[in-house]
């Protein structure tokens, strides 16, 4: 590559390059920051900060647009968290439609679904970078030592605290299938208010969580219970499903419903489903969340 960034060549040979692993940047990003728009914004400075190095001077590019990727994510995420003090009601990951696109660009689908990503908020920014670059992206801990500037026995550390943290709340999750068909039928009780139906299908602990951020007629604490659930499903199916159609699609790898009424996204809804049942009820209805998949494919 030429050492001489701003002539045309080097920039088309930058950009080639850079297209090329942004799938990948993407995936870090996305994966800390648990917002697409936020993802795709830290991308885009991850391609200026690129356009402005002397990359003649980069022996691994690959290895230091993850670095500048994963540092400005630990950045992002610290800022997130002060916004996210001052969200009104449950905030949950903004989804991504992952029906046709390895986009993402993750080797394999770790740390992407939703129950997952609820459960890396709780992390450190550090813990969170070395878990998604270890558990998604199989970095060698000496490259994850390098980014996050720590020694490898502190990433060792760092991943197997994240990693023991998130399995440990984390319930053995229902396989695709099975969480597609629960979803199904889950919607089809929901819509028709059929308290016993509903029941049957949840799990004893059940939480159901909407995201609004203040919206109105949207519930601003969790509902946690079998018998509460139920009855916040039952009290809204005579008015929420009047007249909205279901689209199936999948976000963040697992079956989830667009529900719209006269051309217009109302939410994204999905489940979370172990061998006891329904454990997790989504309701994303904050707008700016649901651009990234809302429109039809």
């Amino acid at each position: 590559m030429s050492g001489e960034p701003g002539t045309m060549g080097d920039l088309d040979e930058a950009a080639a390059l850079f297209t090329s692993l942004r799938p990948r940047l993407f995936g870090i990003a996305y994966r800390m920051l648990s917002s697409a728009a936020e993802a795709e914004d830290l991308v885009q400075e991850v391609w200026l900060r690129w356009q402005g190095t002397d990359r003649g001077a980069v022996v691994n590019p690959g290895a230091f647009l993850a670095t500048t990727t994963t540092r400005l994510a630990i950045n992002a995420l610290q800022s997130a968290r002060v916004r996210r003090e001052t969200y009104i009601g449950p905030w949950l990951p903004e989804p991504v439609d992952t029906s046709a696109d390895p986009y993402l660009g993750a080797e394999r689908g770790e740390a992407l679904a939703f129950a997952t990503l609820l459960l890396m908020e709780r992390l450190t920014p550090n813990e969170r970078a070395a878990y998604v670059l270890r558990e998604a992206f199989d970095y060698p801990y000496a490259q994850i030592a390098d980014i996050l500037r720590v020694s490898e026995p502190a990433v060792r550390q760092l991943v197997s605290r994240a990693r023991k943290h998130v399995t440990r709340e984390r319930r053995t999750p229902a396989s695709a299938e099975a969480q597609k068909e629960l979803l199904g039928t889950f919607i089809a009780a929901a819509r028709s208010g059929d308290l016993g139906a509903l029941e049957r299908l949840l799990a004893a602990d059940v939480t159901s969580l909407s995201d609004g951020n203040g919206a109105y007629q949207v519930s601003r604490r969790p509902v946690v219970g079998v018998p509460r659930v139920s009855r916040f499903l039952a009290t809204i199916s005579g008015w929420f499903w009047d007249g909205v159609e279901v689209r199936w699609v999948s976000a963040n790898g697992q079956a989830a419903a667009v529900l719209s009424r006269e051309g217009t996204t109302l939410a994204v809804l999905t489940v979370s489903a172990c061998a006891e049942g329904v454990d997790q009820v989504l309701w994303m209805v904050n707008p700016a969340k649901l651009a990234a998949i809302s429109a039809p494919g």
